[in-house]
């Protein structure tokens, strides 16, 4: 068998955790339209056993990470530095863009940080079916033109186009290698790690503005029955006024996210859960030690 892990980077925004998603062909990594949705690094495994002959068996570990971005507060730090330390841990780097190099600094930032790592790298330029083939034309070039990556394909994540080509991509950088995981599991990430993003990725499709990026999930309760799941989730706010639009005018809102959050949660769990969810003030959590710490965003 050949192994190994390959990191997905970019900034915020581009795609990278519906890329994950679309490899693994089911969802283990939240998406929305939402800038920096992602905030912990994700770990997707995906197994294939070579079914003619001469292909191989291969086991990858794609890590999703968190978009690199200039940080505002020590969230944003923590969001950033564990991106860029994914570059000398793997065996493949994926870098994901969805607009041309001279837009702007952020991937010319990302860019330099590539040119000083050795790990082969592959350019994926997202969303082509929205920017269109003149456009896709001249990323390339632009791309191409820096000699820095190894292979560079175009891919629309959210509609799984040219996915088989990504993963096609990766597992020629993967070693004979042992099996890192058994085959029948997709993600490391424990249930409750997943039952408080898919709570918090409601809370950034309820909610506007600045307000759900001031949200963090804790679960506070996880209890298995054997027809039922019992989870309570505080969901965390840096404002009192941001506690009132999350619960919103008679509870509507807070009732709206747990709904669409819990119909979820059953599908991924195969069983009927009861939600309970609360909602606190920490001001500034995300400048907090403690606090980032306490929420699982540092060891």
């Amino acid at each position: 068998m050949k192994s190994g892990f390959v990191g997905i980077i970019g900034r915020p925004n581009v795609g990278k955790s519906t890329l994950l998603n679309a490899i693994l062909g089911e969802k283990i990594a939240i998406t929305t339209e939402k800038p920096q949705t992602t905030r912990n690094i994700i770990r997707g495994i995906y197994t294939h056993y070579g079914e003619e002959e001469g292909e191989d068996d291969v086991q990858i570990v794609f890590i999703d990470t968190p978009g690199i971005h200039k940080p505002r507060n020590k969230l944003g730090e923590y969001m950033t530095e564990s991106a860029i330390a994914t570059f000398g841990e793997v065996d493949a780097i994926i870098f994901i863009v969805d607009d041309a190099l001279s837009k702007g600094p952020g991937d010319k930032y990302i860019l330099q940080l590539l040119k000083e790592t050795d790990t082969p790298k592959i350019l994926v330029i997202n969303k082509i079916d929205r920017i269109g083939p003149d456009a896709f034309a001249e990323i390339y070039r632009e791309y191409e033109e820096t000699g820095v990556f190894d292979t560079i394909l175009g891919t629309a994540a959210i509609e799984g186009t040219n996915v088989d080509d990504v993963i096609k991509a990766a597992a020629g950088y993967m070693e004979e290698g042992p099996m890192f995981f058994p085959d029948d599991i997709v993600t490391e990430n424990p249930a409750r790690f997943i039952v408080s993003e898919i709570i918090r990725e409601k809370i950034l499709l309820y909610l506007q503005d600045e307000v759900p990026h001031g949200v963090a999930v804790e679960i506070e309760q996880y209890e298995e029955e054997d027809d039922l799941t019992r989870i309570g989730a505080v969901i965390y706010c840096e404002r009192k006024s941001h506690k009132g639009m999350i619960i919103g005018k008679g509870g509507r809102k807070l009732k709206g996210i747990g709904k669409s959050a819990r119909q979820e949660i059953e599908a991924l769990l195969g069983t009927k859960v009861f939600l309970e969810t609360w909602v606190k003030v920490r001001e500034n959590w995300r400048d907090s030690d403690i606090a980032l710490t306490n929420f699982g965003y540092r060891d």
